[in-house]
């Protein structure tokens, strides 16, 4: 299935996403200059917070620097024409007290997001919002674990709740571009809302898969500067964007801007270029979550245990975004066995 080349909104997490690779520590100033240069440059979306998204904050999943509050403010104030996005899993997340602030201070999209097989627990987040008539997007997580027909399932529930459009991840890195023809293919078939595609990169092929992606229907695009995102990181924006305007896709975003910024962002933002190591190619083979890199060599390293070996076992237990504890369980299990 291939469309003919259209619109693609592209959805910026690199400030969200990329707080998972510096352990949630990205600063005010940074947030600050990074929205200037994406409003300035056309960036449609500019997603903000902690790697887990609002509310997620804490000793298991990892403490920020910097409160959901604070860098809310920061960014609105200095986004005029690129809208301001968050990422809520519900059960980190509440509506009382992390979804009303952010209506408060002014969040356009709101991006509910949950385990691809747990459609159900996004029900009150989403109905709660459309009730607000606030942008929805319903996000399915770690896609990869389930077949496709079970995939369009959980995608129709999100969309019987109201969703403005579905989105899904390949929060493993773990898909080849033939995967996303399937999936995109049937959900573009089976919804009447727009289709989204959140690609990692563990394999090398997140960008060919988000142009993929596009081919087969979807509208919207995940992408962050230099790829800056958890484990080997995402798709690479300045790639992305050039590869789905040399396609014939158009993004409205002004390519010279980006490409100077993606120069400019070593100096504020990414620290360390994200590459597809060998853990990483091991956690995309595995479909564990991209963010699992940093806990498994510190468990590696603690307990004195090949990562390969934690890796492989953490994969046959199918563990998701949330489990870090296990990681530890399982690597003392390990090194007792040997």
């Amino acid at each position: 299935m291939t469309t003919a080349p259209h619109k693609i909104i592209i959805s910026d997490p690199s400030l969200r996403d990329g707080n998972h690779s510096v352990k949630h520590k990205i600063t005010l100033d940074s947030i600050q200059k990074y929205c200037r240069f994406a409003d300035k440059a056309g960036i449609p979306i500019v997603e903000v917070g902690h790697g887990n998204g609002l509310g997620a904050a804490s000793i298991l999943i990892g403490e920020s620097d910097v409160d959901d509050e604070s860098i809310l403010l920061t960014a609105r104030e200095n986004l005029q024409n690129s809208k301001l996005g968050v990422h809520i899993i519900p059960g980190l997340a509440t509506i009382s007290r992390d979804i009303d602030r952010a209506m408060d201070l002014g969040v356009d999209v709101f991006r509910v997001a949950t385990h691809c097989t747990e459609a159900t627990l996004s029900k009150s987040h989403i109905n709660y919002l459309c009730n607000h008539d606030k942008v929805v997007h319903g996000t399915l997580m770690m896609t990869a674990m389930i077949d496709v027909k079970e995939l369009v399932l959980h995608a129709k529930t999100m969309e019987d709740y109201g969703a403005n459009a579905i989105i899904i991840m390949d929060s493993t890195g773990s898909y080849l571009p033939r995967d996303v023809k399937q999936r995109i293919g049937a959900l573009v078939e089976n919804l009447s809302i727009p289709v989204g595609f959140h690609g990692h990169n563990n394999l090398g092929c997140a960008v060919a898969n988000s142009l993929v992606a596009a081919e087969c229907g979807a509208t919207i695009i995940d992408a962050c500067i230099r790829g800056f995102g958890a484990g080997a990181g995402n798709a690479q924006l300045e790639a992305v964007v050039a590869v789905l305007e040399k396609s014939g896709f158009e993004t409205g975003i002004n390519f010279a801007d980006l490409i100077s910024e993606a120069d400019n962002v070593v100096e504020y933002l990414v620290p360390k270029l994200p590459v597809s190591a060998p853990i990483n190619i091991l956690t995309g083979l595995t479909k564990l979550f991209s963010g699992f890199e940093k806990p498994i060599l510190k468990a590696s390293r603690l307990y004195d245990v090949e990562y390969s070996s934690l890796i492989f076992e953490l994969g046959n237990r199918k563990l998701v975004a949330g489990q870090e504890d296990l990681i530890i369980e399982v690597a003392k299990n390990l090194q007792n066995k040997s």
